[in-house]
């Protein structure tokens, strides 16, 4: 059969068309079938700042804002992983994607996938350096990797680090070439609470009190160029007394004296400058100083210049100071306090565990580290005590920014049990990686003017040595009280004497030399439907009173903040209150742990609480 031309056409059009729809199908459907490159895993419940997350705007932000270099690089984002048995050596295939610095266990990781005792956590990514890196130095810095970490650069083992919390640095000899592709290859080990290591409230079998673990890269990790000779650490000691910074620069090369510059300014104003050397503490004059408060967290801005014989800049850090006091003194009223800027102050906050739902030990993002700050203040709050955890340094920024004190806790390790009238029995080893850390803690966030007390041990758990330890702590830190033991076993040590009284409140014996504080109390405790970690609570702690709407609560909170002003007047210095967020099965927070609710009125929480100290 013959067709016509005007026909021909219109079938070549079909076919061509249905080609083209048939191509469309198989191109549409190989991309519903294929893997997307990244995506957060699923869980019950995530913070608003979740949804924002991507391999492109991970932790974005300079992470050390007190040691700022102009020129750094970012390595957060896509990472190969695998998971391994311990014995077997390093991979030789990935199985895919983690989203760094959020813990593989965790949703945003993009795997939540849990990690055991007898498996090791890899990771591998290639990276390049601009062309003007070409003739420097590297340092590869680790925020904080949990818990054994072995570092390898192009197949170079760098070194092992031990330690969950603490950021750590290895130099790289400057790159051969800055077109090469790098490739770091990162090796974890973490036994989680079936090691003697410090681990906060981690836990193989969540429950309770206890929480999903962290496995590995749960910090920013990034590069800087530096010269020969660079600023390796600063200490900064602020006296308001005698109107001066005390400013110790440590340089990377001992073998020499290295020149420093100083400059401290006010809102871009240079007040204060002086020359010095390495090593050796230098005086700034700060005439007439702004003080650091709760009320006016008031920063002075600190550059520090790395100079050559000739007055030449070598290397240069731009970093903050805040002029404060903390102290324990005898009060007009005959009671020992808590001092800040030589006037006492009762110091009232909550119990904050730094846990979130889509990344548990990273936050979504630095906004929400800072919300939880904001959000602190806010409900009229002057301190918080960080439990059992350490925070990146920009959460302590935060606190620097916004005047909000911290009470810093030592991760808890070894026995999490409580004892009653006796310290536990540790292992060399474990008493050395014990110390080791928390020569670390205060060692890394020792300048931040927010943090005003070392928590040493918790109700208990691991405590060994305490009069050992407080006095050694005490000696390297004369700043800042040392609270031996918060609740249970207080041997008499430290500048503080710390009870913990559910639902309470309480406060221990009045004493001639130590500070009386109540480290914890309260719990109240309210669920809060569709906000929830677990729906089943019945795995959720049971010493906690909970209330059946928002108002009981309130009125449960209330009556619990009552007593204190009588307990104050009686001598206590300070209370803490149980806690921030509900935490996974806990729901006792003052907001949900997607930080989606507050569970009870803001200007009625500041009213509350503020009488306790204005």
């Amino acid at each position: 059969m013959l067709i016509p031309n005007n026909l021909k056409s219109a079938s070549k059009l079909a076919g061509s068309l249905a080609l083209v729809f048939l191509l469309i199908n198989c191109q549409r459907q190989e991309a519903e079938e294929a893997p997307p490159e990244w995506q957060p895993q699923p869980v019950s419940i995530t913070t608003q700042w979740a949804e924002d997350v991507s391999p492109k705007n991970a932790h974005q932000e300079y992470p050390r804002p007190q040691m700022v270099r102009e020129q750094w690089l970012n390595l957060n984002g896509l990472w190969e992983y695998a998971v391994t048995d311990k014995d077997v050596g390093m991979p030789t295939e990935y199985q895919g994607d983690i989203l760094v610095p959020f813990p593989i266990e965790s949703a945003l990781s993009g795997v939540k996938k849990m990690v055991q005792p007898n498996q090791k956590l890899w990771y591998r990514k290639t990276f390049t350096v601009p062309e003007d890196w070409s003739t420097k130095n590297l340092l590869l810095h680790f925020g904080a990797v949990d818990w054994e970490a072995t570092v390898y650069i192009n197949g170079q083992n760098l070194g092992t680090h031990r330690g969950g919390y603490d950021p750590f640095t290895f130099e790289i000899q400057k790159a051969a070439s800055a077109t090469n592709e790098h490739e770091i290859i990162v090796e974890v080990w973490d036994p989680t609470d079936e090691g003697e290591q410090p681990t906060g409230k981690q836990t193989l079998e969540p429950r309770g009190i206890w929480y999903t673990p962290t496995t590995g890269i749960w910090q920013t990790v990034w590069l800087e160029p530096v010269p020969t000779s660079y600023i390796e650490s600063i200490k900064l000691v602020p006296n308001i007394d005698e109107e001066t910074l005390s400013v110790d620069v440590q340089t990377n090369d001992e073998s020499t004296v290295s020149n420093i510059r100083l400059i401290a300014l006010d809102n871009g104003q240079e007040i204060a400058t002086q020359n010095g050397s390495d090593n050796l503490p230098i005086q700034l004059a700060v005439a007439s100083p702004k003080l650091w408060s709760t009320d006016d967290p008031f920063l002075y801005d600190l550059t520090v210049e790395l100079t050559d014989a000739d007055g030449n800049i070598i290397d240069k850090l731009e970093s903050y100071f805040g002029m404060r006091k903390i102290s324990v003194e005898k009060a007009d009223d005959g009671y020992n306090r808590l001092f800040l800027n030589n006037e006492p102050l009762f110091q009232i906050g909550p119990l904050d565990q730094g846990f979130w739902p889509d990344g548990l030990y990273t936050a979504p993002s630095d906004a929400a580290l800072k919300y939880d700050v904001e959000v602190t203040k806010k409900m009229g709050f002057n301190m918080a005590r960080k439990h059992v955890k350490v925070e990146p340094a920009r959460w302590y920024y935060w606190c620097d920014k916004l005047g909000l004190l911290v009470w810093q806790d030592m991760p808890s390790g070894e026995e999490r049990v409580r004892r009653d009238g006796q310290e536990i029995q540790r292992t060399e080893e474990s008493a050395q990686q014990f110390e080791t850390e928390l020569t670390e803690l205060i060692d890394d966030f020792y300048n931040h003017p927010s943090i005003v007390m070392w928590v040493i041990f918790n109700e208990g758990w691991g405590q060994y040595n305490t009069a050992e330890l407080s006095e050694w702590a005490k000696e390297y830190d004369p700043s800042r009280p040392i609270n031996s033991a918060s609740g249970w076993l207080d041997l008499g040590t430290g500048d503080i004497s710390d009870m913990h009284s559910y639902p309470g409140p309480n406060m221990p014996e009045v004493e001639g030399v130590r500070v009386a504080v109540l480290g914890e109390f309260g719990g109240q405790a309210l669920v809060v439907p569709d906000h929830l970690w677990v729906a089943d609570l019945s795995k959720a702690p049971t010493h906690f009173k909970t209330s059946t709407s928002a108002d009981s609560l309130l009125m449960a909170y209330s009556s619990l903040y009552l007593p204190l002003d009588s307990l104050k007047e009686e001598g206590l210095a300070a209370a803490v209150y149980t806690q921030t967020t509900d935490v996974e099965s806990e729901v006792n927070g003052l907001l949900t742990y997607d930080r989606a609710v507050i569970k009870m009125d803001l200007d009625t929480l500041k009213a509350i609480h503020g009488k306790l100290y204005e």
